[in-house]
């Protein structure tokens, strides 16, 4: 049989798209079919916004169950986030709480990701953590070494 023709194959209609719908920041749709705010993914947010390194990261501490929007509890890494949502999350020893300003369209610097979010907690509430102290020199280690000793 020979291939067919390129003749008889049918166009796509003139969309424009391809007919496939774009990723990432899109409009949600309500119950009566209207579109809402945009929306982007929590986890994709929260990569953009550098809370998490990686947006693996962020989506295993959104499955986890560990962010809250607007007090409720999220489970879902593909939960919807809008501007003026209020989120609370777990991070570094501490708990954030952060009001949604804007939805990025990349992960950009740092100086960048700041605009995407109001801090609601003020930066004395996140002490730096305290250290040990410097490493012991030689003479240090070999002295408690011989306390441990002693200790039996």
């Amino acid at each position: 049989r020979p291939p067919p023709s390129p003749r008889g194959r049918r166009r796509a209609a003139p969309s424009g798209g391809g007919g496939r719908a774009l990723r990432g920041a899109g409009a949600a749709e309500g119950a009566d079919g209207v579109t809402d705010a945009p929306t982007l993914r929590l986890d994709k947010w929260l990569w953009h916004a550098r809370f998490f390194g990686s947006r693996s990261l962020a989506a295993k501490v959104c499955a986890a169950g560990r962010i809250r929007r607007n007090g409720e509890r999220q489970g879902k890494p593909s939960a919807r986030v809008r501007v003026g949502d209020v989120l609370t999350f777990p991070q570094g020893g501490a708990i954030r709480t952060v009001a949604v300003t804007a939805l990025g369209a990349r992960r950009g610097p740092a100086s960048e990701a700041a605009l995407l979010y109001d801090d609601l907690a003020p930066a004395d509430e996140f002490p730096a953590p305290e250290r040990p102290g410097p490493r012991p020199s030689g003479a240090h280690r070999r002295a408690l070494d011989r306390l441990r000793a002693e200790d039996g």
